[in-house]
C-alpha cells in the first residue's frame, strides 16, 4: 500500500469561539485520488483551506512528505508542493491565459515557458486563446485557467475546492476527465465536490463528512455500493 503523501490527523478548525471542523483526519497517497463529500455546512470546504493554508488549524496536524506544514503561511505550503483551486475567484479576470498562468509560476518564475507548454499539452485551448482576457472565458475555460495557474506550481498534491460547481452537464463531464489527466500525471488529488457520485467515481478513497467531523471514510467503490451514502448523499436508492 502506498504511503500517505498527505496526512491530516486530528484537525480542529473554527471562526471565532466555536469549532467548525472537529477531529478531522483526511490522507491521500501520490498519485491517488481522495474526494471529501457530505451535506453544505459539514466543513469540507474549510478543511481543505486549512490544508491549503487559508485558514489556520487550532489543533492537529498536518504533513506533506511526513514534514508538518500546519500553522505555515500559504506561500510556504506552497513550496512544499501544494496547489489549491478555490471555488470561486480562482482566476484573474481582467488579467490574460498567459499572464494568469505568469501569476502561477511566481515560485520559479525561470521555469515558466517549460511548464507552460506543459499545461498547454494538457489543456490546448488556453494557447489557442492565450491574449483573451480571462473574464472573458466560458466558465469551463476559466476553470482551466485555474488549473493551469496550479500546475505551474508543479504541485505533489491538488487540493479542488468543487471543481464541477457552475459549470453545464457537458462540462462537468471534461471536468472531471481533466481531473483524470492530472492524476495521471502522478499529482496526489484531495477534492471536495457536491457532484458526489462522478466525484467517488474516479476517486480511490472518500471520505463523508457531517457536522464538522469524519462520519465514513472508505474506498470510494465502498461508499458507491453504501445504501446509506446512496440515499442520503449521491441522490439514489439501493
Amino acid at each position: 500500500m502506498a504511503e500517505d503523501l498527505l496526512e491530516a490527523e486530528n484537525v480542529c478548525v473554527g471562526y471565532g469561539r466555536g469549532d467548525i471542523v472537529h477531529g478531522v483526519d483526511v490522507s491521500v497517497s501520490a498519485g491517488r485520488i481522495a474526494t471529501i463529500i457530505g451535506p453544505n455546512g459539514a466543513g469540507k470546504s474549510t478543511m481543505i483551506k486549512t490544508i491549503a493554508g487559508v485558514l489556520t488549524r487550532r489543533e492537529g496536524s498536518i504533513r506533506i512528505d511526513g514534514r508538518e506544514i500546519g500553522g505555515k503561511p500559504a506561500s510556504e505550503i506552497a513550496r512544499c508542493g501544494v496547489a489549491y483551486v478555490p471555488q470561486e475567484a480562482n482566476v484573474f479576470r481582467q488579467l490574460t491565459v498567459t499572464e494568469n498562468l505568469q501569476m502561477g509560476s511566481w515560485i520559479e518564475p525561470k521555469e515558466f515557458d517549460a511548464r507552460y507548454e506543459k499545461v498547454c499539452a494538457l489543456f490546448p485551448i488556453l494557447k489557442e486563446r492565450a491574449k483573451v482576457r480571462a473574464g472573458n472565458l466560458s466558465g469551463g475555460q476559466r476553470q482551466m485557467v485555474a488549473f493551469g495557474m496550479a500546475l505551474m506550481v508543479e504541485p505533489k498534491v491538488l487540493l479542488l475546492d468543487e471543481p464541477s460547481a457552475g459549470l453545464s452537464p457537458a462540462m462537468v463531464e471534461q471536468m472531471f476527465d481533466i481531473i483524470k489527466q492530472v492524476n495521471k500525471t502522478g499529482i496526489a488529488v484531495l477534492m471536495v465536490e457536491q457532484n458526489a457520485m462522478q466525484a467517488l467515481k474516479i476517486s480511490d478513497h472518500g471520505y463523508v463528512m457531517a457536522a464538522g467531523q469524519v462520519a465514513m471514510s472508505a474506498p470510494a467503490s465502498e461508499l458507491l455500493d453504501s445504501s446509506e451514502v446512496s440515499e442520503l448523499y449521491l441522490g439514489t436508492r439501493q
